[in-house]
């Protein structure tokens, strides 16, 4: 007997596997408005179909990218999206600009995926990806209140 697509976790991660994937009505990943704003250097602006407006800089962004190889290495270093690598210990600080991409283009009807300048570009941010790591404080307040970090 095979028992390939059967998982056993415990309670705590059932719950949590159960919030972070339910599923988003389409209105709610449809974007009614996308505004990157490149040249003012700020981030990623995107007004939602059923009213709700989002958010990022790209140093988040950055932080965030959702390829394989950067969700690997937060998982591997327990970051989650949007938090920056800890800087290393030098004995003078270096500056480094913040991060921006060169360019950015639509991923067919539903995605982003930016060039950045540091080289990468492998992330493809799908709608439904930044609908889900909202910045705003409406969406953070609610990820902590059912996370259960307290107030």
């Amino acid at each position: 007997m095979s028992h390939e697509g059967i998982r056993f976790v415990d309670k705590e991660h059932a719950v949590r596997e159960t919030e972070e994937n339910r599923a988003l009505p389409r209105i709610a990943i449809t974007p009614d408005k996308v505004r990157v704003l490149l040249t003012e250097g700020k981030g990623l602006e995107i007004d939602w179909q059923d009213g709700h407006r989002s958010a990022w800089t790209f140093a988040w962004l950055r932080d965030a990218c959702p390829c394989a190889t950067c969700n690997e290495e937060r998982a591997n270093a327990g970051r989650k999206p949007g938090q920056p690598k800890p800087k290393a210990a030098n004995l003078l600080p270096m500056y480094t600009p913040p991060p921006k991409p060169a360019s950015a283009h639509a991923v067919g009807r539903y995605a982003l995926q930016f060039n950045w300048e540091d080289g990468h570009s492998a992330g493809i941010y799908s709608w439904e990806y930044l609908r889900r790591v909202c910045q705003c404080r409406e969406c953070t307040f609610a990820a902590e209140k059912t996370a259960g970090t307290p107030n």
